[in-house]
């Protein structure tokens, strides 16, 4: 039986062809929950001032005054990346929540980072960029076989 996850190419060392086969189902999983719960410390810092975040008045405040976006905005962005982030880690509702988050980092893309450039160690938009394309991802392809959502037979 053939696997689409599987190389058509031969390793070099046998052995890590079988590791690589019995591992691969794993992947996947793997990256969705890792994007998940690093989204979850983002949305803490913004809602709660979690992990030298500023909470959410003073994150409303600077999405008004430096970002010229509605202060309701932080909130909406908070809860997205907290609460989102811990739907999409555990596969529940992967389509809906992945959406949520493509829109936000897109968001953050052209509103915030655009204008700075592109790399991320000056504030530019490489690190959301990669964050759209990966939750681009799950709006396509779903949480997989290892998900609630496929715990439970459903999802959008």
């Amino acid at each position: 039986m053939s696997l689409a996850f599987e190389s058509p190419a031969r390793p070099l060392v046998p052995a890590f062809g079988s590791v690589a086969n019995a591992l691969s189902p794993l992947a996947e999983p793997i990256v969705r929950i890792a994007t998940g719960l690093l989204l979850v410390p983002h949305g803490a810092q913004k809602l709660f001032g979690w992990f030298g975040g500023y909470g959410l008045d003073a994150t409303g405040q600077f999405f008004a005054t430096k970002l010229g976006l509605p202060a309701s905005l932080a909130l909406v962005a908070g809860a997205i990346e907290f609460f989102g982030g811990l739907l999409l880690a555990v596969g529940f509702l992967t389509r809906p929540i992945a959406a949520l988050v493509f829109g936000l980092m897109a968001v953050s893309v052209v509103q915030v980072h655009l204008p700075i450039g592109f790399f991320w160690t000056d504030g530019g938009y490489e690190y959301p960029l990669f964050w759209a394309v990966v939750a681009l991802s799950y709006v396509i392809r779903g949480g997989g076989r290892y998900s609630a959502d496929a715990l439970i037979g459903r999802e959008l």
